[in-house]
């Protein structure tokens, strides 16, 4: 059985499965139905959380690079002015210094000006003789210390907060007394709309988990609506067809492989999982038919998906059924790391069923299914969004 990277291994979905609340159930009831991403959440860690306002920590080693402000023509000027960033605090006495466009390598010798942005460096280490040009980018590559010198200035650096809403989602069904003991040819017309009712829920928060947008309104009150950050408004490496490519709104195949190795698989797995309009699906048919030789996981997680081996890592493909019915998702890939994203529910209140819930008075039944949750995404550089990819050349 094929891997999905940040999946529990033992959670296939098969005879022996037990679901233990709704939401497994629709996956097992309908895994390549309207809510894949809730598919493959079920299948992954999922937690609860003791308040509707969930907090993570991000933390990611700094690139440690600088861009230069301001050119310097003298190849002997040992201060440099360089764009106000965090990484100018990595630049202690001692640290080594080199120009990526000349290979000019210096040392600093004394710790970084935060307040003038201003580094003090021994200029060409190694009898070179470079100037440096306005933009330049400077990479810290080491420390080089004296002989019997002392210990450099200490540096630490800690993580960034993020957060995310739970939402309260319900979906009601009602059906009259007369017509729980009508016959119908087409069967119990109670449970037909309990079914109905399911997928419907579960749509709700697959949509939600794509389109939705952190906020909280009437905070202060005793009633707050709140609203939980969605994919699109929460991945911040976007690639838009219409500017990225040579020809607007096409990306060619060797555009693509760029994509690939310098910005989808720069951050995280070597394994993703693309949800793609069919657009972007026939897009990547044509790219592979001559290039890939996908390979199909049938029923892996309740999910069918197409493997798509390369260079960069290995992209997991499935043409997701919302994207043909959401205007303008024809043209949208979401490549997500699955190991960084995470099912959210208020403790104790994950899907569920909620019967019974007519007016004492109501010549009927009246069924509920309620879920407060949220999605978590620990690390947001690992995924990426593609959108406007219309054709390949």
């Amino acid at each position: 059985m094929a891997a999905i990277t940040g999946l529990r291994g033992t959670g296939q979905f098969n005879t022996d499965f037990r679901p233990t609340n709704y939401r497994e159930l629709f996956t097992l009831m309908e895994p390549n139905g309207t809510a894949p991403l809730q598919a493959l959440l079920s299948m992954a860690s999922s937690e609860s959380t003791d308040d509707p306002k969930f907090n993570h920590f991000r933390d990611e080693l700094p690139d440690r690079k600088l861009s230069v402000n301001g050119a310097v023509a003298s190849t002997s000027t040992a201060s440099i002015v360089v764009d106000a960033s965090d990484d100018e605090g990595f630049v202690v006495a001692g640290a080594i210094l080199v120009n990526v466009e000349t290979g000019e390598m210096m040392r600093a010798t004394a710790d970084a000006n935060p307040s003038t942005h201003t580094l003090t460096v021994e200029r060409n280490i190694g009898g070179t003789s470079h100037q440096i040009a306005d933009n330049a980018n400077l990479i810290i590559a080491g420390f080089a210390s004296s002989e019997g010198g002392s210990s450099p200035t200490a540096i630490s650096f800690d993580p960034t907060t993020d957060y995310n809403f739970t939402q309260i989602f319900k979906t009601s069904v009602s059906v009259s007394g007369t017509l729980q003991n009508t016959f119908l040819r087409t069967g119990d017309k109670e449970q037909e709309q309990l079914t109905k009712a399911l997928k419907l829920h579960m749509s709700d928060i697959e949509r939600a988990f794509f389109f939705g947008r952190r906020h909280e309104a009437n905070a202060a009150t005793s009633a707050p609506t709140r609203y939980t950050g969605g994919l699109t408004s929460m991945i911040p490496n976007v690639t838009d067809g219409a500017s990225y490519g040579a020809s607007a709104n096409v990306i060619t195949e060797k555009e693509f492989d760029r994509l690939l190795i310098e910005d989808i698989f720069a951050y995280g797995s070597a394994e993703k999982v693309a949800f793609c309009g069919p657009r972007v699906i026939s897009n990547m048919m044509e790219i592979g038919k001559n290039r890939w030789q996908p390979t199909q996981i049938d029923n892996a997680y309740g999910v069918s998906l197409s493997r798509y081996t390369t260079y960069a890592g290995d992209l997991l493909v499935m043409m997701h059924p919302m994207f043909r019915q959401v205007p303008g998702m024809a043209e949208e890939m979401i490549v997500l790391d699955m190991a960084e994203l995470k099912y959210r529910h208020m403790q104790g209140r994950d899907t569920s069923l909620i019967r019974n819930i007519e007016a004492p008075d109501f010549d009927g039944v009246k069924h509920m299914y309620q879920t407060e949750a949220g999605l978590e995404m620990t690390q947001a550089k690992v995924h990426h969004r593609i959108k406007g990819w219309s054709a390949v050349s």
